[in-house]
């Protein structure tokens, strides 16, 4: 890359597996559509759990339960690095002399073409086992009934074959939906931030939508507006829709990625206080409410097959 390329065209153009290779990350051989590695995100990944699809330009860290595009993944990568240095760096890995190609590696993605996403049909929450089942299993399922939405959706590539999929989702300032299953959070459509309308003056902030249900487990009649990132790379925009509130509460990952960001929207609304002391001990909301469930009876896993049809890669 002659040129240094700006957050639109790191999102729509980069490589994931070109970043990942000139950072001497290697994927195990493929099998399916996705490129799977050893998490570089974790040191205890024994067994490969970093998925990436290439042509959608997407990756997801099972262990960590994130994903996201190459902008997010270096927000995580870099840890110390604020946003700019991260695009900064981003550029500057790109723009190293490419290593040998690995035979099984993907060739990159076409920047012009992307595949055409359809939402078919939404539903009710509660209407398919599987995302009931994901949203109980994080307990958030009460709180999600009057929240979300199950998203059925085809995602049809450059050939014209469409793969079906569904999801837990919600929408979006953009009428994009974010959507959220076992194996991949993604969204359909633009990117931006989630506002729910309450009380004029008071605002609550999250990173993740799912961070808001587990804060509303705990504050069901809360009358706050809710501003989610659904982000990091959001925060600014997050900043300007808190302006108009004269109280703020931040309740983002105590990662430093997340630490890192209320620092900065404190820096820019100084009266914003950093609420992530509800859940000290775990890294955000959810894990703190998934620490409180009891544990549910397991299958026998050898008379179970893995569903594989929730999978999806959005952007």
């Amino acid at each position: 890359m002659a040129e240094s390329l700006n957050f639109k065209q790191l999102k729509e153009q980069a490589s994931i597996v070109e970043l990942l290779e000139k950072l001497g990350h290697r994927p195990v051989p493929r099998r399916g559509r996705e490129i799977m590695y050893h998490s570089m995100l974790r040191d205890d990944d024994r067994t490969p759990s970093f998925s990436v699809n290439d042509a959608l330009g997407v990756w997801f860290d099972h262990g960590l339960g994130k994903g996201g595009n190459i902008i997010d993944f270096g927000l995580l990568y870099w840890k110390g690095l604020e946003f700019n240095q991260v695009l900064a760096r981003i550029n500057e890995v790109l723009a190293l002399e490419q290593r040998p190609r690995i035979p099984y590696v993907s060739q990159g993605r076409t920047p012009v073409k992307v595949p055409h996403y359809v939402v078919q049909q939404v539903k009710a929450i509660g209407t398919h086992p599987a995302i009931t089942n994901y949203l109980k299993g994080r307990g958030i399922f009460d709180a999600a009934l009057k929240c979300l939405k199950e998203v059925y959706y085809y995602v049809e590539d450059q050939k014209g074959k469409r793969q079906q999929y569904f999801a837990g989702g919600w929408q979006n300032e953009n009428a994009g939906w974010e959507v959220r299953n076992k194996y991949f959070k993604g969204c359909l459509g633009k990117k931006a931030i989630t506002f729910i309308e309450g009380h004029e003056k008071n605002a609550a902030v999250f990173e993740g939508y799912l961070d808001y249900l587990s804060w509303r487990v705990e504050h069901p009649q809360n009358n706050s507006s809710i501003i989610v990132l659904n982000s990091l790379s959001l925060l600014s925009a997050g900043i300007a829709r808190g302006k108009r509130f004269s109280s703020i509460d931040l309740y983002f990952d105590r990662d430093p990625a997340g630490l890192r960001s209320t620092r900065d929207f404190i820096a820019s609304l100084p009266y914003a206080t950093d609420r992530s002391g509800a859940y000290e001990g775990f890294n955000d909301y959810n894990d703190k409410i998934r620490a409180q469930l009891k544990p549910m009876p397991q299958p026998d896993q050898r008379s179970v097959q893995p569903d594989t049809s929730q999978m999806s890669f959005s952007r």
